[in-house]
């Protein structure tokens, strides 16, 4: 596995590696929902490379991009293990050199949810893709449906820049007990730990009763609200029923596919997951 630090490295490796070449951005301390993309694509290519690459553009004024947590040599270990061909390892100097001020800015898609609450940082995430996308060259890159509006935000970004590579979502990867894997999980304490899969909890059980015929988009935010509500150590920050698309809110009935998403906050850290839900073909 060889370690590319710049992107004139990486390029260089891209010229001189023939068939299909897989993709898995990453910010490091990876989890087995990361291994999990990686492992799809190097099933689905030639050869796969993961970045590692804690971006500050995507972190707003008092985050945790200081404290984002990092093992640099672990992570290294799991990805050979994994299969990997090329590690992109950049610091923020190369890929943010003096003067920069270029920017891509995904309309619409990236306004609501997450980018209501964190006003940038979808800014951080579309321009940061863009320019890994143009070292790797990749012929596919794999996110993870835990992020869903990032997955959304990215597929829009693509499509309207007709970037040459196909965007692989993959399924989100949980505990045993329905918590949804992020490096952030280690922020929690043991008791906030416990109450954590009231996220999940919540979701299935709109899910069930989606699958049960209920179609009206206020019931089913209801649903999910009031479950997370029964665990007093998290703070709902918003719940969201909105077009599979668009991410634009869901208002009277359900009549096409959706994506139900929640964020929760258990004291600093803020978790969130989404299921998707789509009506059954008439």
């Amino acid at each position: 596995m060889e370690v590319l630090a710049t992107p004139a490295a990486m390029r260089a490796w891209r010229r001189a590696r023939g068939g299909t070449v897989g993709f898995v951005p990453t910010m490091g301390y990876l989890h087995e929902g990361h291994l999990a993309l990686v492992r799809r694509s190097v099933a689905e290519n030639d050869a796969t490379v993961a970045s590692i690459f804690v971006n500050p553009t995507q972190f707003g004024p008092g985050e945790d991009f200081e404290r984002y947590p990092r093992d640099e040599v672990r992570d290294l270990a799991l990805l050979e293990d994994a299969g990997v061909a090329a590690v992109y390892l950049p610091v923020a100097a190369d890929i943010y050199p003096p003067g920069f001020q270029t920017y891509v800015t995904v309309e619409d898609v990236s306004r609501r949810l997450e980018g209501e609450a964190r006003p940038g940082h979808f800014r951080g995430v579309a321009t940061v893709v863009l320019k890994l996308f143009n070292g790797v060259e990749p012929d596919r890159a794999y996110f993870g449906r835990k992020d869903a509006q990032q997955l959304r935000v990215v597929r829009r970004m693509a499509r309207d820049l007709d970037l040459p590579v196909e965007i692989v979502p993959c399924d989100i990867v949980r505990e045993p007990d329905g918590l949804a894997l992020s490096s952030r999980n280690v922020y929690l304490t043991p008791e906030q730990r416990a109450a954590a899969p009231v996220l999940s909890r919540a979701l299935l059980q709109a899910r069930s009763r989606f699958a049960d015929g209920e179609r009206d988009a206020s019931v089913l935010r209801e649903t999910v609200r009031s479950i997370v509500l029964t665990q007093s150590r998290g703070t709902p920050e918003y719940i969201s029923l909105a077009d599979d698309e668009t991410l634009a809110e869901v208002s009277g009935k359900v009549e096409g596919p959706a994506v139900l998403s929640l964020v929760v906050r258990f004291g600093q850290t803020r978790l969130l997951d989404n299921i998707e839900l789509s009506p059954p073909n008439p």
